[in-house]
């Protein structure tokens, strides 16, 4: 499947915020956001973001930020979407609950990667077990009660083990819970709304997809 290779801190640059894509490096002095406000293109200006938006645009890019805070393609994005729409509740934050419960998005939740990027590679290369089985499908849906598990011969990998002596935050999902020194985790529930700290504001996807 198509995906996209650029650059990560451009994306950053053209949300107009920071997605967090790069692990720890968006918050050291390297991150390209923080030296480069601007939108890709308009080099040499001081100008920060953007021209004002009509109320699509708004949708617009509330949904494409979200589509790149997780890496997900269009057509899967809408898949989610269509599947929150029919799940019993609210359907903005039915969506959030699938995007979480992603495999790539709950190993890097965990701290065994430094970002959802490299997670999904660490999945594709079959480090990660659910339920001891092996799963290298990074868009597999995780339930309460999964148990994840980095395979005994992974666990010496260099960018596992950087992630997690750089990992800082597990404890503030209470959804999740990690035992570092087991190199497993569990899923304890589905999150909830405010389980999820990301300043997103799903109602105006909702809007978007209704339109």
């Amino acid at each position: 499947m198509a995906r996209y290779t650029g650059p990560s801190c451009k994306l950053c640059r053209r949300e107009g915020t920071k997605l967090f894509l790069k692990g720890v490096r968006c918050n050291s002095d390297k991150c390209a956001f923080d030296r480069r406000p601007f939108i890709p293109g308009e080099h040499g200006t001081a100008k920060r973001f953007r021209k004002r938006l009509s109320d699509y645009g708004i949708h617009l890019r509330e949904k494409q930020k979200v589509r790149r805070i997780y890496g997900i393609l269009e057509r899967q994005f809408r898949k989610y979407f269509k599947m929150a729409a029919k799940k019993t509740g609210i359907t903005g934050e039915n969506l959030l609950q699938f995007l979480e419960s992603r495999l790539d998005n709950v190993v890097f939740r965990m701290g065994y990667a430094p970002s959802r990027k490299s997670a999904r590679q660490i999945i594709r290369h079959g480090h990660i077990q659910v339920n001891e089985r092996k799963v290298n499908i990074p868009s597999f849906l995780v339930k309460p009660g999964d148990e994840i598990v980095i395979k005994e011969g992974s666990r010496q990998i260099g960018i596992i083990q950087e992630a997690m002596e750089a990992s800082t935050d597990v404890a503030k999902h209470e959804w999740l819970e990690v035992d570092k020194d087991n190199f497993k985790g569990k899923v304890v529930s589905l999150p909830k709304r405010d389980q999820i700290a990301l300043d997103i504001d799903e109602r105006l996807i909702v809007e978007y997809y209704s339109k």
